[in-house]
């Protein structure tokens, strides 16, 4: 059997030498074959984490239960996003071909890291990369308004990595063993409950905030919004569930190691006021959203919110989080990618020069129909459930005063949502109609089907399997 460090090492390099191939020759057929062999290679490795659970590999990498819960959606929309990636930059040059497909490996192989890193540092250096690849991305079509979303994007990033830095610097304060200064998650554990709470305090704070740049939340969300608006589709499609999770994975664990500490009920309200402040941040801008990309960015903001919120409660609230965070990652990945096709056959992203949708491409239509049905929570949505479970939480709780308040924003957003996609759908244009028209291929909208079908299939039945994973995930967590 082959080691496992000569696997996970085998892959960073593979993935190394694959982006670096693709840089160097600017060819777009090999650049697709060097990308399918990417994605294969990327579906392959996640395959064998499955099989070597909780197994810590070259030191800096421990195959977990959500780790590889994450690798796995990952990988799953690396597939669809290389597919609708290559439909979306079939024209382009061959050098913006290869700058592309280098920065979306390098990401994809970023984020990977982040997944399944096992110390406080080396979480933070792939998250850093992760910056650097996405700006790539941000600025493929290199217009002016990419390019400024692209350096507000590596400023406003950048200075969340620092935040985070600072927080990690405050949690080394605690260590005064020199074994323990790769502060790896099992060291910090054993040394959390006997650490200066006001340090634990100022270093969850500034976590929570550097990586809120990630995932979305409040007071760090609007360079997430403009990423989403300017990236191409598959890319935006990308960055509001996979990278965001990365965003949640970093402040869980950090989370999770100062659970049992006495700091918990501190942790707890601060994650109720940044998630039901991004709730009420995206619900607010999505009553005036006139950008059919933005209304996205900022749902994703409202639904990051929501499992902020169902974190900070606690109790079958954990539960509730991973759950919703599965859900929305194959939900809002589908309707990025149908967005991007309602671009082609509308020709505009804003909000009344579209319409008419149903009429000029039923397929992508209903596709459209289908995904807001999933990510409004209405039956038969899986997010359904996920939501359910976080209002039931909330009066577990207590919580009552929380639980009317965002009952009445999820209506907002409720609304926002159905008024702005029935009026894409059925609506005559309000404004100026773009000339600009497409033909879009039936097939391509599979992918959308397909990812929409399992949030709807997890509603009515959540396998033994997938339930006891979320369990085990949410396990060590206070009750």
């Amino acid at each position: 059997m082959i080691d496992a460090n000569i696997i996970l090492l085998s892959f960073f390099i593979l993935s190394f030498l694959a982006a670096l191939s693709i840089a160097l020759c600017h060819n777009k057929r090999f650049a697709r074959i060097i990308t399918v062999l990417f994605v294969a290679a990327h579906a392959g490795f996640t395959t064998y984490t499955w099989f070597h659970p909780g197994e810590t590999v070259l030191g800096y990498f421990t195959f977990d239960k959500i780790g590889v819960l994450f690798l796995t959606i990952l990988s799953m929309l690396t597939i669809t996003t290389v597919y609708h990636g290559f439909i979306y930059v079939r024209k382009n040059t061959p050098k913006s071909f290869a700058i592309y497909h280098t920065a979306l490996i390098a990401l994809v192989t970023a984020m990977s890291g982040a997944y399944l890193a096992n110390g406080m540092t080396v979480v933070w250096i792939f998250v850093e990369a992760t910056t650097l690849a996405v700006a790539a991305l941000i600025y493929h079509d290199r217009t002016a308004i990419a390019l400024e979303a692209t350096w507000k994007y590596v400023f406003v990033c950048s200075i969340g990595i620092a935040l985070a830095y600072i927080g990690i610097l405050f949690l080394g304060f605690t260590v005064q063993n020199a074994d323990l200064l790769s502060l790896s998650f099992s060291s910090v554990t054993g040394i959390a409950r006997l650490a200066n709470p006001l340090y634990l305090k100022i270093a969850f704070v500034f976590v929570l905030v550097g990586y809120s740049t990630k995932m979305g939340l409040f007071p760090m969300h609007t360079v997430t919004v403009d990423a989403h608006t300017v990236a191409p589709p598959p890319i935006s499609a990308f960055i509001s569930t996979t990278l965001m999770n990365v965003g949640f994975l970093a402040i869980f664990r950090v989370y999770s190691l100062f659970s049992s500490t006495s700091i918990l009920p501190f942790m707890n309200h601060v994650l109720l006021l940044s998630g039901f402040l991004s709730l009420l941040v995206s619900s607010g801008y999505m009553l005036k959203a006139k950008h059919n990309k933005r209304m996205l960015a900022y749902s994703s903001m409202e639904n990051m919110g929501i499992v902020a919120i169902a974190l900070g409660i606690g109790g079958i609230g954990y539960y509730a989080a991973i759950l919703h965070i599965v859900l929305h990652s194959f939900t809002k990945a589908g309707l990025f990618y149908q967005i991007g096709q309602s671009y082609k056959v509308m020709g505009t992203y804003q909000l009344d020069e579209s319409g008419n949708y149903m009429n000029l491409y039923p397929a992508g239509a209903t596709a459209l129909l289908l995904g807001l049905l999933c990510i409004t929570a209405i039956p038969p949505s899986g997010m359904f459930i996920s939501e359910l479970l976080v209002l039931k939480s909330m009066v577990l709780q207590k919580y009552y005063i929380y639980l009317v308040l965002t009952a009445v924003l999820l209506c907002f957003v409720m609304y926002a949502l159905l008024t702005r996609v029935l009026h894409i759908v059925y609506s005559q244009p309000r404004g100026i109609k773009s000339e600009l028209h497409e033909r879009v291929n039936p097939w391509q909208t599979v992918t959308q089907f397909i990812l929409f079908g399992i949030v709807i299939f997890l509603c009515f039945v959540q396998p033994i399997a997938f339930r006891q994973l979320l369990e085990g995930i949410v396990s060590t967590l206070p009750k």
